[in-house]
């Protein structure tokens, strides 16, 4: 559990990156919505919590490649000689994030969401920890 918990430090990297992958990946089902952005479910009180054991399957697989990702460019980040080149490289872990997740067979608002829910409501928590 604490694995994940540090994992989805990089999670919220993607929940308030959200509107800008959301607008790269022309697949995504938020872009084909309006055009006002991304919405926060947990925020406007309308989030799912009733999730099929494989969708959790899904997301405990996405979070495991996120955490190798995050590990992986931590150092280069904090090493980085430039605030250019961490940025970059933010992009990069970003980008790979986003390939974990997709190669999961998750999209990224799923994805989203669920991690949204880990962190708000304990019966989602209980029931991720509880497959893992």
């Amino acid at each position: 559990m604490n694995k994940l918990l540090v994992s989805l430090t990089a999670s919220i990297a993607l929940l308030t990156a959200g509107p800008a992958l959301a607008q790269q990946n022309p697949q995504s089902p938020a872009t084909t919505g309006e055009s006002s952005g991304y919405s926060n479910p947990a925020a406007a009180g309308t989030q799912k919590t009733n999730y099929t054991d494989a969708e959790l399957k899904q997301f405990i697989k996405a979070q495991e490649g996120i955490t190798e990702v995050r590990e992986e460019y931590i150092e280069k980040i904090e090493s980085a000689d430039s605030q250019e080149k961490a940025q970059e490289l933010q992009m990069e872990a970003n980008d790979e994030m986003v390939s974990v997740i997709e190669d999961s067979g998750m999209d990224i608002p799923t994805y989203n969401a669920i991690a949204t829910a880990y962190s708000s409501e304990p019966k989602v928590r209980n029931r991720i920890d509880a497959l893992m």
